[in-house]
């Protein structure tokens, strides 16, 4: 008898590429949808689990397009304190997708959010970076020019990467009642107020996910005609939900409509790629020998196995790039510590 699955490669069978190969070895991409080469700019943004990726591309001799480095009058080891290199701009985590295009319609100027600064002790906050000075702006003028300079390698970000990665991390958030605003953490835990009147707690859905997710491919495509942009879903659990859920469904639910939010953007867009680094890690395979004992941190074996993908199909070459000089020493810097940057985690504090 014949049937149309008979003709089908071994990938699209369970049997064969699932439970057949050594966990270690389970390859859940097909085909190269295009390659990277040593001298272009790659550039991340998003959740934790995107430093994995930064680390990486220098490590292999790639271009990690740090415009916002500090300068020279800082050393390595205070930029890496200060949260630069952490991702291409000092933006801290972008957790949800509203987060991220709010954050170009701010660095374009076609938006501003009516948020005032934080208060913490005598210290300013930036509202929509909270950690990335970790004492606080001395003053709010202070605030204001690191912001302007911050904006403006925001736009570099954009408007200069041949491959910008976007790591998906949540639909959990926080919202000001008065126009909109997305926080990256809750008013209150990193310094404000929490006042019930001006902020709700939101957790998107899949609608809403998806025409964000489209909405901020295509700005970027408008300022970077020939930008690549991959996606890809962090299989860091959520350390606290809002939600009426238990923290394990509500995990559930927040990366499966991650997942489809970005399928939606790979098949409506030909600019944009998903590389599933989520489904390496998760795989049933794999078990829990990719978690921490917390079940939440990545081990190191867990990155390994998708950065072994990531570099199989999607580098061109591992040969040393002089263009990853400016950046290298900073991710050296944090490395030292093997530590990941989540500003998340100041919900799980006593």
């Amino acid at each position: 008898m014949s049937h149309p699955y008979r003709t089908l490669s071994a990938d699209h069978f369970w049997s064969r590429s699932v439970a057949a190969p050594a966990a270690h070895e389970i390859d859940p991409v097909v085909g190269s949808p295009f390659h990277i080469r040593t001298d272009d700019k790659v550039a991340t943004m998003g959740s934790c689990f995107a430093q994995h990726l930064s680390r990486f591309i220098l490590k292999q001799g790639m271009t990690y397009f740090v415009p916002e480095n500090g300068g020279p009058d800082l050393s390595s080891e205070e930029r890496a304190i200060r949260g630069y290199g952490v991702f291409s701009a000092r933006y801290g985590n972008v957790y949800t997708v509203r987060q991220a295009l709010q954050l170009f319609d701010r660095a374009y100027g076609t938006w501003s959010p009516v948020e005032p600064e934080w208060r913490l002790g005598e210290k300013w906050i930036d509202p929509f970076r909270p950690h990335v000075e970790p004492d606080g702006f001395a003053t709010e003028s202070d605030l204001e020019t690191d912001r302007r300079c911050h904006l403006a390698a925001v736009r570099q970000v954009f408007e200069e990467s041949k491959v910008f990665v976007f790591t998906l991390g949540l639909t959990e958030t926080w919202r000001s009642l008065e126009d909109g605003a997305i926080f990256p953490v809750v008013p209150g835990a990193s310094g404000g107020t929490f006042d019930a009147s001006r902020y709700e707690f939101v957790n998107f859905g899949v609608v809403d996910v998806t025409a964000d997710l489209l909405a901020f491919v295509d700005r970027i495509k408008s300022v970077n005609s020939s930008v690549k942009v991959m996606l890809t879903v962090s299989p860091v659990p959520l350390i606290a939900t809002y939600s009426d859920q238990h923290v394990l469904p509500a995990t559930t639910y927040s990366k499966s409509l991650l997942r489809v939010a970005a399928a939606e953007a790979e098949q409506a867009r030909d600019f944009v790629h998903y590389f599933p680094s989520y489904e390496v890690i998760t795989s049933p395979a794999a078990g829990n020998k990719y978690f921490e004992p917390d079940l939440r941190s990545i081990t190191d074996d867990g990155v390994a196995h998708a950065m072994r993908v990531f570099s199989q199909h999607y580098l061109e070459s591992t040969d040393e790039s002089p263009a990853t000089e400016a950046a290298r020493d900073i991710i050296q810097e944090i490395s030292k510590t093997n530590s990941i940057v989540c500003d998340e985690e100041v919900l799980d504090r006593t």
